[in-house]
């Protein structure tokens, strides 16, 4: 097991080299403008995650996917030239959900923001239903005491 500072030195150096892999050494034509948003290394450093985004649509990503997969060996021979450790991890890349999920989010807050000034609207010349003060004082019970 190695120590996790160490863990996240080596993730963070995969992720570098993969980023520039992907933009100065692959010409594949399927690969979309990619961007290498995280890499998480196993405590054991024998396999690496790499999360990636595409900007476009679904089909970019699709696309991209395919071209990552087909580069695997050649991205981690780089990776294992770049690092300086014995073995050199197995590589897995997984389209990033953040995005789309940080998008859901944004939207479900604008809704959330147009109820509410929907509502302050028409609470604003509301009158209450009943009495203004609805709680009901008992004065004559402080006299009988």
């Amino acid at each position: 097991m190695a120590d996790p500072t160490r863990a996240r030195k080596i993730a963070d150096q995969i992720k570098v080299i993969v980023a520039s892999t992907i933009e100065r050494r692959l010409k594949d034509p399927r690969l979309g403008f990619v961007t290498v948003t995280d890499v998480r290394v196993t405590g054991d450093l024998q396999h690496a995650t790499i999360f990636y985004t595409v900007f476009g649509d679904g089909q970019d990503l699709v696309s991209t996917g395919k071209a990552l997969e087909s580069a695997k060996g050649f991205i981690r021979s780089e990776v294992g030239k770049g690092l300086t450790i014995r073995l050199t991890p197995s590589l897995e890349f997984i389209a990033d959900a953040v995005p789309e999920a940080a998008a859901r989010l944004d939207g479900l807050l604008a809704e959330a923001a147009a109820d509410d000034a929907r509502v302050a609207g028409l609470a604003e010349n509301a009158s209450p239903a009943g009495e203004a003060d609805p709680y009901k004082k008992n004065e004559d019970a402080d006299d009988e005491d």
